[in-house]
């Protein structure tokens, strides 16, 4: 082990063990209780895991769960819970609420989500749908560009990000070859992937984890938006998003060449199978977009192809294990750190202690947004949405002044679409990680691109919050 990785494992598990030592006081928030310091320490432990990764991101939201089921549960270790009922101990969680994260209905969502992506690429749905999407935007090179990004958009919305990318990246290599060596077409073309795919997700709720997470705390907050309802605001933020990166990336990236023939072979296939999956697809897809007539919700439907995936064995054994299920972890244990901190009371308590009602709300919603972006940007979409969504749901509920601009929901969706704009280093997404990876972008190019977009889309975020609210979805 170096030096600089025994550091990390040192500041990120040591740090919490001391915390977990200190005399109350030292926190400086009225009213803490035992149980509220044991989840700062879990809480630090987390933050500093997944800023550092000593240990990979998604296991350290199993950690989560495992400690808070020891440290923190009503049938947790004897000696965590012997003074249950003590003035200043707190309260114990219960330690079914804990376990039921692993089986969030926002986690059969993405299951859902999975499993048609997976069976869509093992069919080649996707390769073929890029191919036939692709022919109307003829042999132009921003034209060409263009196509690209409106399909991995639209594959994003559906799909894992990285999976489109990686997906969208190899169909890009013919289109590289094209290229003179020097002409910073290239590098556009190579930026454009990664872009689209990160701002397509904001497109749905399955788009992304953020968004799935956001949809956690929505229902905490007795209100629950749709799979429609989302995409009525998303999807048109997306196409104005998409328009404005590509219009960016034409201005910094000009090509020399005049028109370039981009040809992608395949066929669709025809066995039943396939067909299966087309229907399946199809259905699922008119199910989430009508919840109102049927009446069941999102993640209801997303079950559906997983039933039939796995009855017709279009997924099968050796398929699960290609299915994201770090991903799936990782949500879980944010769901369950934002259990421990609100069911405690350490939400309240911290958020009461700062004495946020002198503060402007609208400098709250927007400090809350940088705040959101600049974190993404340096750590997992994930991992921020986790962290800073249940401070935000704290901050809504104690904050009267909030209400003017639409109350809980406003600052959840603030983080919730900053954290999905954070795209200007190869680190801050798998997206971006990959097409740096391909060599053909600098990081000075991807962090031109990322900031601009990211900057551009918190302000276009906040006219997207604004119309939601005046049309009655806030």
């Amino acid at each position: 082990m170096t030096i600089k990785k025994a550091l990390r494992y040192l500041l990120a598990f040591g740090l919490p063990i001391l915390i977990l030592f200190l005399p109350l006081s030292a926190f400086g928030i009225d009213g803490m209780t035992i149980q509220e310091q044991r989840v700062v320490a879990i809480f630090v432990m987390a933050a500093l895991c997944w800023v550092l990764e000593p240990i990979p991101i998604y296991t350290t939201s199993v950690l989560v769960i495992v400690l808070e089921l020891l440290m923190l549960s009503d049938k947790g270790l004897l000696w965590f819970r012997q003074d249950a009922g003590a003035a200043g101990f707190g309260q114990l969680l219960n330690h079914k609420d804990i376990m039921a994260t692993f089986a969030s209905p926002i986690i059969m969502l993405f299951l859902g989500g999975f499993f048609l992506a997976m069976a869509a690429t093992k069919y080649r749905l996707d390769v073929n749908l890029a191919r036939v999407l692709l022919k109307p935007f003829g042999d132009k090179p921003a034209n060409v560009m263009l196509g690209l990004m409106v399909i991995t958009a639209i594959f994003s919305m559906f799909m894992s990000n990285t999976a489109t990318t990686a997906m969208m990246l190899a169909i890009l290599v013919p289109v590289l070859r094209l290229f003179p060596v020097d002409d910073r077409g290239k590098a556009g073309f190579a930026l454009s992937i990664p872009v689209a795919a990160n701002i397509g997700g904001t497109g749905t709720p399955i788009g992304t984890p953020p968004n799935a997470i956001a949809l956690k705390y929505f229902e905490a907050q007795n209100h629950t938006i749709g799979f429609a309802e989302w995409m009525v605001f998303g999807v048109p933020f997306v196409v104005v998003m998409l328009f404005i990166a590509w219009l960016l990336l034409r201005f910094f990236f000009p090509s020399s060449k005049s028109e370039m023939n981009l040809e992608i072979k395949g066929r669709f296939m025809k066995s039943p199978k396939a067909i299966l999956v087309y229907v399946t697809f199809i259905v699922t897809l008119l199910l989430w977009l009508t919840s109102g007539f049927h009446g069941m919700n999102s993640s209801t439907v997303a079950l559906i192809p997983v039933a039939v995936f796995s009855v017709t064995q279009i997924i099968g054994k050796e398929d699960l294990k290609q299915i994201s299920w770090d991903v799936l972890w990782l949500v879980a244990g944010g769901f369950a750190l934002g259990l421990a901190i609100s069911e405690t009371g350490l939400a309240v308590h911290a958020v009461d202690s700062m004495n946020l009602q002198a503060v402007n709300p609208a400098i709250i919603l927007v400090g809350a947004a940088l705040l959101s972006i600049t974190m993404a940007n340096f750590m997992s979409h994930t991992a921020t949405a986790n962290l800073l969504m249940p401070i935000a749901a704290a901050i809504a509920v104690s904050l009267e002044g909030l209400a003017m601009y639409g109350g809980a929901m406003t600052i959840l969706l603030c983080v919730t679409f900053a954290a999905s704009l954070g795209m200007s280093l190869p680190i801050s997404t798998p997206p971006n990680a990959l097409a740096h990876a391909a060599g053909h972008t600098k990081t000075s190019d991807m962090a031109k691109i990322g900031i601009l977009v990211g900057f551009i889309g918190i302000i276009l975020s906040f006219v997207r919050i604004y119309l939601m609210g005046q049309s009655g979805f806030l």
